[in-house]
């Protein structure tokens, strides 16, 4: 994760919206009186988004925990021909 400050951000525009963009790296903007903020791309703040989503619910969020010890332990999996 990078760090600048508002004027390097400034000066580097371009640069730092590269870094965010393509990288999907974080970039934490220091501003006075420790208002910072953090810069992410669409793409990543989208992934949060659905992350979140998904755990809101108690129920899914155990679903999907389930889900996880059954693949990680290849048990209880079902094999699915999909249609094309």
């Amino acid at each position: 994760m990078k760090a600048v400050n508002y004027s390097e951000l400034r000066q580097n525009l371009k640069e730092n919206l590269d870094i965010v963009a393509e990288n999907e790296e974080f970039l934490v903007v220091h501003r006075p009186k420790g208002k910072s903020v953090v810069m992410m791309s669409l793409k990543e703040f989208n992934a949060m988004q659905e992350t979140i989503h998904l755990n809101e619910s108690k129920v899914n969020r155990q679903r999907l925990e389930k889900a996880i010890e059954n693949i990680n332990a290849k048990t209880n999996l079902h094999k699915h021909n999909l249609k094309e």
